[in-house]
């Protein structure tokens, strides 16, 4: 049975929405797209709801009327400037021996509950980095293995609640119901990673409007992810300042004109600023030394944060640029001098069908990754934002009795509420339960532990 999935890509300046379609094959096909400029929103931050809602509704009824169907799941982006990360590690014995989905599952929600984790923040990715199946490390795929104890080490993405609160009410205010919310950075390298550069470790740089997202694909997954408040915004506010002109001018200027390479002499005319009718001229040597300057100092803080990271020996394929900022001629060059003359590409999101000539770049890696997302490419397994274990194209729901502390909520007598005896039978079947849980963690003390209790019955 095929599924309809909505994509919404809320990006600093613009809003992207897709809508495609997955057959039961797993195909994806792109069956409408919806762009809009993005309004009541700063660097990344929703500052003003109402706003934010009409640029998104505009591009969603955009989408709508190419596609002409209706969608089933909604994935929405978040952009890095909400979150902060953590790492968190998670142990479980395997009474059977018989490594299944559960067990993973089970590691999984454990290492999710070790979290040390902000009040203010929500878990948004629960994203395993490396499975230990005994003394055997660095397991790419624990499950049908044989072992008697696994232990998993993930990265969680968190992102504020207040940040979290103000996107769903955004977007629920445009009509949409929301079922995933991805990290940015996160989509856009679904969308332009491939198998060998995942394999070898590398870095990817999503070059946007107002930020720029970086994050490093090592071992099985994610493993560091950061924030930068500046993008190609920045570039047009230079360069409206150093010629003193308007910022939609300025802004022409860098579309049409951008380039890193100042060998031309050329001059062009430009609106003088608050001087209505006035013009004057400028070399193009000097537009390419503004963007120049900007475009240094942006590259060189993201290297400064690659090399802070600790995980610049691992990307042995080197860093991936992509983004609207990497149309700028020439900014491979200067990228592969600042990051120490690493391997550079500039990527534009993969091919997939039904893809229109206008989402063939780079600015829209990340829309095509929510898609990707919602038909089933992500890292092998993952506790979701709605805390589901995603694994290929399962889910798996959280288990509420994964923590012994939990078994008994729902007997729980209200406030001021007289506690009631439960039932012979129902008491023993809630002991039975407490016996079964126990024994994953202790072979033979459930047995032992029943048969003790089944005494005072």
């Amino acid at each position: 049975m095929s599924t309809t999935i909505l994509g919404i890509d809320i990006g600093s300046t613009k809003i992207c929405a897709i809508i495609a379609q997955k057959n039961d094959d797993g195909d994806i096909k792109i069956l409408g797209a919806g762009i809009s400029k993005s309004q009541g929103l700063k660097k990344g931050i929703i500052t003003n709801i109402d706003l934010a809602s009409k640029s998104i509704r505009s591009a969603l009824n955009d989408a709508k009327r190419v596609a002409g169907t209706q969608y089933e799941k909604v994935i929405v982006s978040i952009s890095g400037a909400y979150t902060k990360s953590v790492d968190s590690s998670g142990i479980v014995n395997i009474p059977n021996r018989d490594i299944g989905i559960k067990e993973i599952n089970r590691a999984m929600q454990m290492a999710d509950h070790n979290a040390n984790i902000p009040n203010e923040y929500e878990k948004l990715h629960v994203l395993p980095y490396n499975f230990k199946v005994d003394d055997q490390e660095f397991i790419e795929d624990p499950l049908g293995m044989n072992g008697a104890r696994l232990e998993v080490q993930v990265h969680i993405i968190t992102v504020q609640k207040s940040s979290l609160s103000n996107l769903k009410k955004a977007v629920k205010s445009a009509g949409v119901e929301i079922d995933n919310i991805v990290l940015g950075c996160y989509a856009s390298a679904i969308s332009v990673l491939n198998h060998d550069e995942r394999e070898l470790g590398v870095a990817v740089i999503d070059m946007g409007g107002a930020t720029c997202d970086i994050m490093i694909h090592a071992g099985n997954s994610m493993r560091f992810n950061d924030y930068l408040g500046v993008g190609s915004l920045n570039i047009t506010n230079d360069l409206s300042t150093a010629l003193h002109t308007p910022l939609s001018a300025a802004e022409e200027i860098k579309i049409n004109y951008g380039s890193l390479k100042g060998n031309s002499n050329e001059l062009i005319e430009l609106p003088v600023i608050g001087d209505d009718g006035s013009t004057h001229e400028v070399s193009l040597n000097i537009v390419s030394n503004v963007i120049y300057v900007r475009v240094e100092e942006t590259l060189m803080i993201l290297a400064k944060a690659l090399e802070d990271s600790g995980f610049k020996e691992q990307i042995g394929a080197g860093v991936v640029l992509t983004g609207g900022m990497t149309k700028l001629e020439g900014i491979r060059e200067l990228a592969s001098a600042i990051f120490d003359n690493m391997p550079i590409r500039i990527a534009k999101p993969k091919d997939v069908d039904g893809l229109f000539e206008t989402l063939r770049d780079p600015s829209y890696a990340t829309a095509i990754g929510l898609i990707l997302y919602g038909g089933g490419y992500f890292t092998p397994y993952e506790i979701d934002s709605n805390k589901k274990l995603r694994y290929k194209n399962e889910t798996i729901e959280p288990n509420r009795h994964h923590h012994q502390e939990t078994l008994f909520d729902d007997d729980l007598p209200e406030e001021n509420e007289t506690p009631t005896a439960l039932p012979v039978e129902n008491a023993k079947e809630k002991l039975k339960d407490l016996a079964n849980i126990q024994e994953e963690h202790s072979e033979g003390f459930g047995s032992k532990l029943w048969n003790r209790l089944t005494q005072l019955f």
